[in-house]
């Protein structure tokens, strides 16, 4: 069953790391079966307190898979730099 990656990403701490990051993300998840569902846009909070400010949801075929592309080699260096460049929040959701 899918999983899916949900970020919501706080603030930008350094604009330069992150571009990097957006430059060289894209295969890395790619590469372990992920898929891009979005990316910042339009939300409407329609319940709740959330507190949503640019929000990233990545679809992967399984937790599993998900897990497999966090913890990778491939993924080490840009998770360092997202985290050294961004603050925020993650989550992995298992899929019906």
């Amino acid at each position: 069953m899918p999983a899916y990656c949900v970020w919501d990403i706080l603030e930008v701490t350094d604009p330069e790391k992150m571009a990097e990051y957006r430059k060289r993300i894209g295969p890395v998840v790619e590469q372990y079966g992920g898929r891009y569902l979005a990316v910042g846009g339009k939300f409407d909070i329609v319940e709740g307190d959330w507190k949503f400010v640019f929000p990233v949801i990545i679809e992967f075929p399984n937790l599993e898979k998900a897990h497999s592309w966090y913890d990778s080699e491939e993924y080490r260096e840009l998770k360092e730099i997202r985290l050294a460049g961004s603050r925020g929040n993650a989550v992995f959701i298992e899929g019906l």
